[in-house]
């Protein structure tokens, strides 16, 4: 019943399907307060989901708004189904009518109806309107006043204002940094619902691996204005280009070359001079030291559904995270690090 988002809007010829849905070049920015974002180049293909990741001031941020039209690059150029996105000094009215921005600084105007909010802009059919309603979770709220919301309410609404007006692309800045648990998860099931729905290309900047890697194709590392790392977010998770890429996706530990050494007495483990990185659920219990190393249990970390043992063995703590928890300070176990799967960083 309902049309891939993409094919709904687009009233371009079919053969833009052939180019490069958005292609950012060598774009660069560098503010009045010193910060530089360093020439960047990437590209995202029509129905894709690609986050992109790293600490604050690192250039999310401003990488998103330079693509929304917002914000004016000092060089390079984007390109938007083969035309260039223009800045503001282009522009008199900053922005693009196939690019959607929400911020995580929404707002709604005061003592309006959300129904009258929808409205102004809705380029939809009714039909439309109401799957996409649905959707967002916010059928419920149309009769209601802008001041009578939560916060989670009025990001939804805000969300589905930017999509009545047939957006193609959709840029997501942190959409869940101000928003309570029981709200980040509805946002979440909204927004990959949409996905599901509409087929509708997103960018989303984030932190928190909760938000990226259940969600996203592809994933973008930045740090301090310059690139770090791209690929599937399995990819980046399990082979980090370096221990700030590994720590963004989360837990992990380091063993620089000298204490990386221990694990050599483990089966099909051939230590390399470089730092060994690992994931605490890599790590597993043995029934007996044949092919691991005998350890004392230090500490045990209640997580949820699992728990971290910290284990000391020779020259080194381990943390290994188990979904079993019968096992207590001073017990003595082994420790096995399986060789499939492990990750050297590259020298």
């Amino acid at each position: 019943m309902f049309r891939k988002w993409n094919a709904l809007c687009s009233n371009r010829p079919a053969i833009l399907g052939i180019m490069t849905f958005l292609q950012v070049s060598d774009i660069s920015r560098k503010d009045k307060l010193g910060f530089e974002l360093q020439p960047l180049s990437f590209q995202v293909e029509r129905g894709q989901k690609v986050a992109v990741m790293g600490a604050s001031g690192s250039g999310k941020s401003t990488l998103l708004r330079m693509i929304a039209g917002w914000v004016q690059p000092d060089g390079g150029t984007i390109l938007f189904e083969g035309e260039k996105v223009l800045g503001p000094d282009w522009k008199l009215i900053p922005g693009h009518p196939g690019i959607a921005y929400l911020s995580q600084h929404y707002e709604l105007r005061n003592n309006y109806r959300v129904e009258e909010l929808l409205a102004y802009a809705n380029q939809l059919t009714d039909d439309e309107a109401t799957r996409l309603f649905d959707i967002c979770r916010i059928s419920h709220l149309l009769k209601r006043k802008t001041d009578q919301l939560s916060g989670g309410e009025k990001q939804r609404i805000s969300l589905a204002r930017l999509l009545v007006t047939k957006p193609k692309l959709l840029l997501l800045d942190e959409p869940y940094s101000n928003l309570d648990l029981i709200h980040t998860h509805i946002l979440k099931s909204v927004i990959r619902d949409l996905g599901e729905a509409f087929g509708i290309t997103s960018l989303l900047v984030s932190h928190d691996p909760d938000d990226v890697l259940p969600w996203a194709d592809h994933l973008i590392i930045l740090r301090d204005g310059q690139f770090v790392q791209q690929g599937s977010p399995a990819e980046v998770y399990s082979k980090p280009a370096d221990a700030y890429a590994a720590g963004l996706l989360g837990d992990f530990q380091l063993f620089p070359p000298d204490k990386a050494k221990v694990f050599a007495l483990m089966p099909g483990i051939v230590v390399n001079g470089r730092s060994l990185v690992v994931r605490p659920e890599q790590f597993r219990f043995a029934k007996d030291g044949s092919e691991a190393i005998k350890g004392v249990v230090k500490d045990v970390m209640f997580g949820g559904s699992y728990h971290d043992v910290v284990v000391e063995v020779p020259g080194n703590l381990l943390t290994v995270r188990t979904t079993a928890p019968k096992y207590q300070k001073g017990d003595a176990v082994f420790v096995a690090l399986p060789s499939k799967g492990i990750w050297f960083l590259p020298s």
